[in-house]
């Protein structure tokens, strides 16, 4: 099924790409969720006009982004959690409270979305947690998680 996506999906493509995916993934969950249209001829022509408007912020915010990504670098992010004997969590860290932790640290406002974390963090520790803020802006931060006494 041929579709238009209006969000970032990770490993499909950018908002305004033409893609082709399986039936059932269109339809039970990038139409619903509202991270793709569907294609119609009409729709392709609004593609165009998109991109074009998409390219020229992309330009600006690619300047933006490593700005973010310096002050990233420059925060010190610590996370209170509670945990048991031996350093494990009681379930693990949200993308939520990284986030929370990252306004607190006095660092710039991240999309939740946008975190990419490897393995769950379910231990007391430091650990690295990226963030993709563009195509080709990739931050890395550290993440400290410490027990709540």
């Amino acid at each position: 099924m041929k579709i238009i996506l209006t969000r970032e999906v990770s490993n499909l493509g950018s908002p305004g790409d033409i893609v082709e995916v399986k039936n059932g993934y269109a339809r039970n969950y990038l139409l619903p969720q509202g991270h793709a249209i569907a294609w119609t001829k009409g729709a392709e022509k609004q593609v165009v006009t998109i991109k074009r408007a998409q390219e020229a912020r992309e330009i600006r915010s690619l300047d933006h982004a490593n700005e973010i990504k310096a002050s990233l670098a420059a925060v010190q992010v610590r996370l209170i959690a509670r945990a048991g004997t031996g350093g494990r969590l009681f379930g693990s860290v949200t993308p939520a409270e990284i986030v929370e932790a990252v306004k607190k640290a006095g660092g710039p406002a991240v999309d939740r979305r946008r975190l990419e974390i490897a393995n769950p963090i379910k231990a007391l520790g430091t650990h690295l947690v990226s963030v993709k803020l563009h195509p080709e802006v990739t931050a890395t931060f550290k993440l400290e998680v410490n027990s709540a006494k």
